[in-house]
């Protein structure tokens, strides 16, 4: 288990330095999003976008989870996927803030949860922008006219689901958590 988790936290520092999206991806996102929330998603650093795009991407190849859910659903749940981490646009992380969060989150959760509350300008940003970025997203996406749903999935993003689902927002979140946690 353990060279697992270090073989993927090997991978996400490596996307961070190099990933950059591609432009037929680009346009992807772009069918998804209207343009308020396009603009918003090119707010975030290239690596978080080809991050997003991968969610996104993830989430379309598991047709089979697909069964039972409208239309709107899935838009929802794509639109999510594009901008569950926009929060992180009004802070970005430097790659060295992003690792220290990893460590922190491995040495001590606790801790780091406590170093999360607060402002982002002290030396706890990174801290602050792990913990907090899912609220912010969600109120950005809210202004940039995302439905009910997209704005609740990236408020609960990195919350605990519930399970077995009881909802289809909470259906739609571990769909939402298993891709980005694959990634």
């Amino acid at each position: 288990m353990r060279v697992v988790v270090i073989s993927y936290r090997a991978r996400q520092f490596w996307n961070a330095l190099s990933a950059v999206p591609a432009p037929d991806e680009l346009g992807l996102a772009q069918e998804v999003l209207n343009p308020d929330q396009w603009a918003l998603f090119r707010q975030l650093q290239p690596s978080e976008q080809a991050h997003s795009l991968a969610v996104m991407k993830r989430l379309s190849a598991q047709r089979l989870q697909w069964d039972g859910l409208t239309e709107l659903n899935r838009k929802d749940l794509l639109a999510a996927a594009l901008l569950h981490d926009v929060g992180k646009s009004l802070h970005p992380l430097r790659v060295w803030e992003k690792v220290l969060v990893v460590f922190g989150a491995w040495l001590s959760p606790v801790q780091m949860s406590q170093w999360g509350a607060g402002s982002p300008h002290s030396w706890r940003r990174a801290f602050v922008v792990a913990r907090q970025h899912s609220d912010w997203g969600a109120v950005l996406a809210a202004q940039a006219g995302c439905s009910s749903v997209t704005v609740e999935l990236i408020r609960r993003h990195q919350d605990e689901a519930e399970m077995p689902p009881s909802s289809i927002l909470d259906y739609l979140l571990l769909q939402l958590q298993a891709a980005d946690d694959n990634y």
